[in-house]
């Protein structure tokens, strides 16, 4: 028997099984699948993953500990499954993946291959005690939590092995447009949670169901049912798969507590982004498409008195086209002469020049299909193709990084940006999905999708290696990639591109759960496309939009030239505020005192505990004038520490905090001191 963090491993017959500590799976568990293309699947089960061809023939043969690492190797006749398991002295969370080789004397087609697979979830014969909160994205609606029990998601014993299973997928380049890869299992009888999470910017896959009587939750990346991918392994050629974590819990708060601190091992890390800067992006409610040297020379003097450190012009600064024409023409990045007739260098500079660092926009995976100068420039082996045509999603091409061309003019374009025109802050847009993948220079549009997707993001660590001074954000028409694969190459991400105030809440209010408080980008935009002068923005108005962003990291965005001085007092205040706060983000856990926020509720909470401190978000949204927050521990003191002036008044009670509300729609936010 071998104790590995929360895992318990025990041999048998040449088989080795596998238990978590807290008895939240069972013993009994294969816990590698391996299909090997035309050996026998054990099952007539439908489109399950589990009962592999090779999962019941694999034999344990070794295993090893060095530090922190658990690798353990099991063989069948066809290959040799080497699974590897880390773990991390501040959290009970591990992280595993499963390298497969090919030990035969012929080629072996791999069609599916599980990071991880564990049995004995729970108690089949009780499935209204399992409860599984997956999370559905969409774009403007981004983290949106769902959670059921078993019997209601249909898993509820019908047979040994039913034909349902609740299963999570992507396929295609944007690794979140639908859902999160990652989910939370309840088990209420023993008061137990677990947190997984798969690490994959391209395609992925889980599944929960049932198999000789019992639940099991399989996570890998892509497999040939659900995404066309397929890998031959040549003799001794090996095939790693995608990272999987596993995190365990007492309650919600425990379980993403140790999802959030397994995740500060494996974060993207810039020295120029330690301190959490604040970041003022003039896309949003203000020069959208279409930025120009006047308008920042507008602009960037006002956003300057608010204290914030980074000014970044967006979309349009590298094209002549009008705004609303741009897209199919982007992809050579050299600057527009029509909108910065001076140069984009002249602008950065000014940016400087009023104490704020400058950054620029790019998308750097595509080409419009009218960039002509890149169409000439670029090869067929540079785009993504399928069926021997070159792919196109909304008037773009996309690039192939497998490719040392596209790598080459792209390494050329970043220098550009840094040196010649100054950008000191870099957004990496992508603003399409390619679907299953391209199957240029690939046996398969799946693979090829993988190899490219891996490559691009080799290519962005390398770009961050060389300009450490530089900050690279990641965007994907705002959180369509939030998966860790790629927050493990960037120091921050947007969540979303939603730009209604009032609906921004229900994201940023469970947007924690799903990424590190320091990496995850909310806008705050004061003032509407709808608001013409400061009269039409209410102070409310103001500081919901500034509470949204408190509890992550500041995209103030804008016409805060519309605002009087009082208002601006509003926004310099929570910008001073949230600096107050980036050393405590750093180390804190999320903390939801109300459970998960859904669209249309009519308050939502959130916030951050560190130590014996909590920092809370409370946004009260729907006309309610008393707002009671239930907080678990003993409140020994609390107050509001932003607005410092405001009409909400605030009442330590028995069961938490009260907050009275003489307005609505309003928020706070709230500094707790717990015994």
């Amino acid at each position: 028997m071998l104790h590995f963090k929360n895992l318990t491993f025990t041999t048998d017959e040449n088989k080795i099984r596998l238990q978590t500590a807290d008895r939240f799976a069972g013993l009994n568990s294969e816990f590698v699948q391996v299909q090997i293309a035309g050996e026998n699947k054990d099952t007539h089960m439908g489109a399950k993953l589990v009962r592999s061809s090779e999962s019941a023939r694999l034999v344990y043969k070794t295993h090893s500990v060095i530090g922190n690492t658990l690798t353990v190797v099991q063989e069948s006749p066809n290959v040799r499954a080497q699974t590897v398991i880390q773990s991390y002295d501040d959290t009970n969370a591990v992280r595993a993946y499963t390298v497969v080789t090919n030990i035969t004397d012929a080629p072996l087609v791999v069609e599916e291959i599980s990071s991880v697979c564990i049995a004995g979830i729970g108690d089949k014969q009780k499935p209204e005690n399992i409860r599984f909160t997956d999370f559905l994205q969409s774009h403007h609606a981004e983290c949106q939590p769902r959670t059921q029990n078993f019997r209601e998601r249909g898993l509820y014993g019908g047979a040994s092995d039913s034909q349902q299973r609740v299963s999570g997928c992507n396929i295609g380049s944007w690794s979140t447009k639908e859902m999160l890869p990652m989910g939370i299992l309840e088990d209420r009888e023993k008061g137990s949670f677990l947190m997984f999470q798969i690490e994959s910017s391209s395609s992925w896959y889980y599944e929960l169901s049932d198999i000789a009587g019992k639940y099991y939750l399989y996570l890998g990346g892509p497999n040939y049912p659900f995404g066309g991918w397929f890998k031959t392994l040549q003799p001794g050629q090996s095939y790693t798969t995608p990272c999987a974590a596993l995190a365990f819990g007492k309650n919600l708060n425990d379980v993403i507590g140790n999802m959030t601190r397994y995740r500060r091992h494996i974060a993207g890390i810039s020295p120029a982004d330690s301190s959490l800067p604040t970041i003022f992006n003039e896309y949003m409610h203000l020069s959208w498409d279409s930025p120009t040297a006047e308008n920042t020379a507008k602009y960037a003097p006002i956003v300057a008195k608010t204290g914030v450190e980074y000014y970044v012009i967006d979309c349009g600064w590298h094209n002549e086209e009008d705004g609303d024409k741009v897209y199919p023409f982007v992809g050579h990045w050299n600057e527009s002469h029509a909108r910065f007739p001076e140069g984009v260098r002249k602008t950065t500079d000014y940016i400087r020049s009023l104490g704020m660092k400058p950054g620029l926009w790019i998308e750097p995976e595509i080409i419009g299909v009218q960039c002509q100068q890149m169409l000439d420039h670029y090869d067929d082996d540079c785009f993504f193709q399928r069926h021997g045509k070159r792919l196109a999603v909304m008037n773009r091409h996309f690039l192939d990084y497998r490719n040392p061309k596209v790598r080459a003019y792209m390494t050329e374009t970043i220098r550009r940006m840094v040196e010649d025109y100054g950008a000191q802050y870099i957004k990496c847009d992508y603003n399409q999905d390619c679907g299953i993948g391209t199957d240029r220079n690939a046996e398969n549009p799946g693979a090829g999708l993988e190899e490219a997707a891996n490559a691009f993001l080799d290519w962005i660590r390398e770009m961050i290696a060389k300009y450490p001074d530089v900050i690279f954000e990641g965007c994907a028409s705002g959180g369509m990639r939030m998966d860790y694969q790629t927050l493990s190459a960037y120091s921050l991400v947007s969540t979303s591109d939603q730009t209604d105030y009032l609906r921004y809440p229900y994201i940023a209010g469970n947007i924690l759960a799903a990424v590190l408080p320091e990496q995850a980008a909310v806008w705050s935009y004061p003032v509407a496309s709808d608001c013409v002068t400061g009269e039409d923005v209410s102070d409310d108005r103001i500081v919901i939009n500034m509470v949204s962003s408190l509890l992550g990291r500041m995209h103030l965005a804008s016409h805060l030239d519309y605002l009087n001085e009082q208002q601006m007092d509003l926004i310099r205040e929570g910008v001073e505020y949230y600096n107050t706060l980036s050393d405590m983000k750093k180390t804190a856990t999320p903390y939801f005192p109300m459970d998960f926020a859904r669209f249309g509720d009519r308050t939502v909470c959130a916030g951050l505990k560190n130590g014996n401190r909590i920092y809370l978000a409370a946004w009260n949204l729907q006309g309610d004038r008393e707002l009671l927050v239930p907080i678990a521990e003993t409140v020994a003191d609390a107050k509001i520490a932003y607005p410092t002036k405001t009409a909400v008044q605030l009442a330590v009670c028995e069961d938490g905090i009260r907050l009275t509300c003489p307005a609505t729609p309003c928020a706070v936010f709230l500094e707790i001191l717990i015994q």
